[in-house]
């Protein structure tokens, strides 16, 4: 029922920013739509009953731009750290769900950007656009390292698209350990259970001076912190 309920409240919500996106648009403003999906992110988690209880906040880098990496149990991770994080946020993800009707859209003006996994270069053109962005808006990115979403709750071996996109803009990285989405609803499942989330912000990783020689040793730095707070062989 839970679930129903966000749909039919997706919808009305999608409905009401129709004519306010238009105005964005007019008046070239994003943060007013960012400020919008933050709060029906929010909306939402009391609807579904998600108790979150975040710690570390203050590793999160309010003056520059970061990289923040995290674990991804769920579908409902991206739109709990979207929630949760204080930041000029967007996100790196899959070219379908930009498919969303009028979602899709606002999602790729506020600054989103889609990675085509199909496409041999899709990635790496991906990583530029979203570099660039960085360097010219001051934008954080979000990325899930492993790239979807774990089927048994067990962390994933980590892709390297997030690890290129920091030593190309010398932004630190910032991991993220989220504990609990999984068990509310793991991948495959269609409805919510009610219960708390756990998500952990850990001390920034720096990666000035690094090349790509030093990947191996950032893939581990990152996977070591987002591992060192998971369940015993969640890792």
């Amino acid at each position: 029922m839970r679930t129903l309920s966000l749909i039919v409240l997706y919808l009305v919500l999608v409905a009401a920013v129709i004519p306010f996106f238009l105005l964005c648009l007019l008046l070239g403003l994003r943060d007013p739509l960012l400020a919008y999906g933050r709060w029906a992110m929010k909306l939402s988690a009391v609807i579904l009953g998600l108790r979150p209880k975040v710690t570390g906040l203050e590793n999160t880098l309010r003056s520059r731009p970061c990289v923040i990496m995290a674990n991804h149990e769920s579908f409902l991770d991206g739109p709990l750290l979207f929630m949760v994080i204080p930041l000029p946020l967007r996100v790196i993800l899959k070219k379908s769900v930009f498919r969303i009707p009028v979602v899709g859209v606002g999602m790729r003006y506020v600054g989103f950007v889609p990675v085509d996994r199909k496409r041999a270069r899709g990635g790496v053109r991906s990583i530029e656009k979203a570099a660039a962005l960085m360097r010219e808006k001051g934008y954080c990115y979000l990325i899930f390292p492993e790239g979807t979403r774990s089927r048994d709750g067990r962390m994933q071996p980590f892709r390297r698209g997030g690890f290129f996109l920091a030593l190309r803009t010398g932004a630190p990285i910032v991991p993220v350990t989220i504990r609990g989405t999984f068990e509310l609803m793991p991948k495959g499942s269609f409805f919510v259970k009610r219960g708390p989330v756990e998500v952990v912000f850990h001390p920034p990783v720096p990666v000035e001076g690094c090349d790509e020689s030093a990947l191996p040793e950032l893939v581990e730095k990152v996977r070591q912190a987002i591992t060192s707070v998971l369940q015993p062989g969640a890792g």
